[in-house]
């Protein structure tokens, strides 16, 4: 038995050191999943096999606005770089003085992302540089879609996958369409375990077509069709929806084989129908607005979301003259009796009386304009007043 101080301390320090010789030092390039054990100063300290520790620049998960969006005890993946003073260097991306050749062929054969600036517009794309080295983007590989004005990407410094790496460096394409894709489908995923159909959630209109509107939802575009903008009829949905708008929505269907979101802020409100037969008996007078005119009659608006039809032969007329455009006109507004309601079919059948300026008792129509007649006003203002 050896009671010697001096061995017993000269035997920890060769087993200690003997510890991180055994641990296997990774290739540079590759990916690791490892925990977040601490986060001190610029550094990110990562957990690795054995006792030793790697090192991730704390750049590197600090959002646009300074938020660091890991914490001690997250899991992620990172890819290794090289050994320097003894630490372990480990990136989620590689850029600026990291991206020596050697790194850049490594980052093709790992599939690590690099960053780069878009230098100038070429024939076919783009200069790319990537440290101290050049690369081509085909105009093919450059945002998610098709692209209108080249010019904009001048200048910005974005992220990559290097596709074709050869001639020792002097032959690199690059692709940040590959890497848009991915972080696409990894939103997907995200969104799969948060969205549930009839969950209510806010979106920003992006676009506004003819037949509805796009909607960004955290990333991802849901469409919000134009029958499900109101329950009135909508003839210019840019008087509704402009881009930017901030709105909310309920999810009516979920579709994420075809990757398919459908919205409706119709459904969001009160449905008139279910009190429509206590407010219009049969009999009872009302005024209505003229909102769209066929070859048999006139459908006149109620209120948002009801409308009845007033027959051909129900419109108030001197002459035998049957088309009911020369009778009225769309946006007119009328008084109306009606004859019958059926709220199973969501059918109203009205009888002309006269016009609004005939009937002096009926001024209390509101017009479109007003908040009261329009339900969706409220939703529509700018929240920030």
């Amino acid at each position: 038995m050896n009671n010697n101080p001096k061995d017993n301390d000269e035997n920890f320090a060769a087993l200690f050191e003997k510890s991180f010789t055994d641990t296997k030092m990774p290739e540079p390039g590759q990916l690791i999943e490892t925990t977040i054990v601490s986060i001190a100063g610029d550094s990110i300290f990562l957990q690795l096999s054995g006792k030793s520790e790697g090192i991730l620049d704390i750049s590197e998960m600090t959002d646009k606005d300074g938020k660091l969006s890991v914490k001690e005890g997250d899991k992620i993946k990172a890819y290794f770089l090289s050994s320097k003073n003894g630490e372990m260097l480990f990136t989620t991306r590689i850029s600026g003085d990291k991206a020596g050749k050697a790194i850049l062929e490594k980052a093709f054969g790992s599939g690590i992302p690099v960053e780069g600036t878009v230098e100038k517009e070429i024939k076919g794309g783009f200069e790319i540089k990537i440290g101290e080295s050049r690369a081509f983007c085909p105009y093919s590989q450059m945002g998610s879609k098709r692209i209108e004005n080249p010019e904009d990407y001048i200048g910005k410094h974005l992220t990559f996958e290097i596709t074709e790496y050869s001639e020792n460096g002097r032959n690199i394409l690059v692709s940040n369409r590959a890497i848009l894709k991915e972080e696409h489908q990894k939103q997907v995923e995200i969104l799969k375990k948060e969205l549930k159909e009839n969950m209510i959630i806010k979106g920003s209109i992006k676009s506004v077509q003819d037949f509805g509107a796009f909607v960004d939802i955290k990333g991802i575009q849901a469409l919000l069709p134009i029958s499900e903008i109101s329950r009135s009829r909508i003839d210019n949905i840019n008087k509704v929806l402009t881009p930017g708008q901030e709105i909310e929505a309920s999810i009516i269907k979920l579709d994420w084989e075809k990757e398919r979101i459908t919205l409706s802020m119709k459904a969001l409100l009160a449905d008139p129908w279910t009190e429509a037969q206590k407010k219009y008996p049969s009999g009872s007078k009302h005024t209505g607005k003229v909102v769209r005119i066929t070859n048999f009659g006139a459908f006149v608006s109620l209120e948002s979301g009801l409308d009845g039809l007033i027959h051909i032969s129900d419109l108030k007329t001197d002459t035998r003259d049957i088309n009911p455009g020369d009778i009225v006109k769309k946006g007119e507004v009328l008084s109306v009796q009606i004859n019958s309601i059926d709220t199973e079919k969501k059918r109203i059948s009205l009888k002309q009386v006269s016009s609004i300026e005939e009937d002096e008792d009926n001024k209390k129509y509101l017009e479109p304009e007003s908040d009261t007649y329009n339900p969706f006003a409220a939703l529509f203002k700018d929240k920030n007043k």
